[in-house]
Order: C-alpha cells, then structure tokens, then sequence
C-alpha cells in the first residue's frame, strides 16, 4: 500500500468531538512503510489521553486488515491549528466589507436562493455596495437566477475577480464546476472550497455581502461561524409546520454561536391573484371569499395554501421582526427563469415593494 492510499483512509478518522478528520487537522507527520509493517508519526497537542488513545485505537482498527504491524510514535510539538473549539467571533478575514449577512433556512425548498438574489438587487437600488455569494455548493442557484453563464477571470495574484451584475458582485461555484455538473464531495473538501469563497475571491470594498446559505446546519455553516464575524442571519421560511421545525434548529444554532438572528422571512406565504372582470361588479366570490373590484375591474386575491401564520410565530419566538411575507406569483416565477430579479425592474410591483421594505429594515437594523 502506498502512502497517499493510507492518507486516504485515515481521512476517514474524525478526530474525538470534530467533524474535521486528523489529516486535516495535520496531524499525521510522517508515514514509514517497510514491508508489510508501517509507523506513523503522529502530531496530537491536547492533553487529553482518552481522546489520543481513541485515535490510536481507531488507526489501528483502520489499518490493521492491511499491515501485519501498525506502530504509532506520538508527539506533541504544538499545531498551527490545534483541535481547539474556535471563538465565536474570530478575526475577520474579510476586511472591506462592512457587514456579512447569511441568508439561511432549516430544510430546502423554501425559496432562500430567490429571495437572497432579490434581497441583494433590493439593496443595491438603494446605494450599498453589495456582494452576492452561493455556497450551495452541492446545488448552486445564482448563474440561473442571475442568468450569468461565465466564468471568473483571475487576478495577477491569483485572486478570483466575482462576475458583476445589476452593480453587484456576484461569485458562485457554479460558475467554476459548470451548472450541469453533479458535486460529489465530502465535508472536509466543501469547508476548504467556503475558506477559498472569502481568502481567495476579490471582493474589494463592500457595505454588505450576502451569503446563500445551503439548508440545514452542516459543514459550510460552522465553517462560517468559525471564519468569520458575521453582521446577523436572516431567517426563511414556509408558513407549515413541517419547514417551522427544521428553522428552529437553524435559528437557535446561529444564536448557540453568538451570530444575531436580524428577522425572519415568510416566503409563499399564499397565492397572489390579481384578474379583471366586469367593472359595473364592485364585488365578486372567489373560492368562498367576497373580493373587492376597482372601477377598472381590478381585482387581487391572496389564498392560503398552506397553514396561516408560520413566519409570525417563529419571529415571536425569536424576539425578532417578522421582515415580510411574500406570496406565490407567477410573476417570481418568470423573472427567476429569465434570470431577472423582480426587484430590478423598472416599475416595482406590490411583491417587488415586499423586497424592498425588507432591504429597508435590515439597512435600518445593521446601522
């Protein structure tokens, strides 16, 4: 068995109470292979006994199929990174940018690439420098919501320069793997590609960088919490109790790592309907409900699709505002397939006017 064959299986073995597995870590200094016997140089700087003496257990078990002997030297020099909990608030690394605001859910599906696409457009139109970045790596959704199909350029110092559009600056990975093409990475390689996203991309001088948050509270999450000092979380929802319930894990793990929850979002929050009849009708029943018709022969309707009251009840919980509650409409939908936000059309309708009143209130929140 050659070297890097043994690296890849220790990359299996998570240090105790880590995510983060103990080549990662830089844990293992040298390898010797003579034969069918190995020795491996290990480098572990806790003082922790039951912890070390796991690792060795676990090295062993690992490799011992493959070796008649597995000897392991310990050594305790000091780590550049030792497997330490990190402090909530590190240093930043990102130092022109004024404030980092994740755009988060609990589960999938809820709308969050939308509505941090229209947020950042939102914010934009009202002046701010603004950043816009998708760390779904597994499922990046800017380069169709944005409607950009290039690829980064490359400073002389080997820095990604972020695509611009609508005056924002725009990074994605979907940008550099090409959208069509399936990311089968584990965790490890996903936190390392996060770090890239901010020490390796130039960013210069922003008032606000979004972040696209994928759903649930993985690697890319504590990564974040790890890396960086971020301004706040927003927060997106579905009004059902099904999507309320992995929101609250996501909630309460940014406030378990000191990261404030700025409010939440209540996306497809009902249907809009909006139609026109008979202008001498002042009234008209849709579904049950009596709506009002103006003497154009205008009329809009909200149906609820699922449970009323979700996003309200969340934020109460929280003790934060309840941002805005966006409907369904057709119209989201065609903008998102043509790669324009709603947001930056030229007249703002009443969805578009719901993004704006957010951007508004987060502006007003983080200064």
């Amino acid at each position: 068995m050659e070297k890097e064959q043994v690296l890849e299986k220790l990359r299996s073995i998570k240090y105790p109470g880590f995510n983060r597995d103990i080549v990662s870590f830089g844990m293992v200094k040298d390898i010797s292979i003579q034969a069918s016997d190995i020795t491996l140089e290990l480098n572990i700087s806790s003082q922790n006994e039951e912890k070390k003496k796991l690792v060795v257990e676990s090295i062993k078990n690992e490799l011992g199929s493959d070796f008649t002997s597995v000897k392991i030297v310990l050594k305790n020099e000091g780590m550049k990174s030792p497997p330490t909990q990190k402090s909530p608030h590190p240093v930043p690394i990102l130092e022109n940018v004024k404030h980092v605001i994740a755009i988060a859910s609990g589960k999938g599906g809820v709308g969050k690439s939308t509505i941090a696409a229209n947020l950042a457009c939102a914010l934009s139109r009202q002046g701010k420098k603004i950043g816009l970045l998708d760390l779904d790596i597994y499922g990046p959704s800017l380069p169709i919501l944005l409607g950009l199909n290039e690829q980064p350029k490359m400073t002389q110092d080997n820095k990604l320069i972020p695509l611009d559009k609508f005056g924002m600056k725009v990074m994605s990975f979907g940008f550099i793997s090409g959208n069509d093409t399936p990311v089968i990475w584990r965790g490890p390689l996903v936190s390392r590609m996060t770090e890239q996203f901010f020490r390796d991309v130039d960013w210069g001088e922003l008032d606000i960088l979004l972040l696209d948050l994928p759903p649930g509270t993985g690697d890319i999450q504590l990564t974040l919490t790890q890396k960086l000092r971020m301004t706040g979380a927003v927060i997106v929802t579905t009004p059902q109790d099904i999507a309320l319930a992995d929101v609250r894990k996501g909630a309460d793990m940014f406030r378990k790592v000191k990261t404030p929850v700025l409010g939440v979002v209540e996306n497809m929050s009902g249907l809009a309907l909006n139609g026109k009849v008979n202008p001498t009708d002042s009234l008209i029943e849709i579904n049950g409900k009596i709506v009002p018709v103006d003497s154009d022969g205008v009329f809009n309707l909200k149906l609820d699709l699922f449970k009323v009251g979700g996003g309200e009840q969340e934020s109460k919980r929280l003790g934060v505002p309840l941002l805005g509650q966006i409907p369904f409409s057709e119209k989201v939908m065609l903008s998102t397939d043509e790669g324009i936000p709603i947001t930056m059309e030229e007249n703002i309708d009443e969805i578009g006017q719901v993004y704006i009143d957010i951007a508004t209130q987060i502006i007003s929140t983080i200064e």
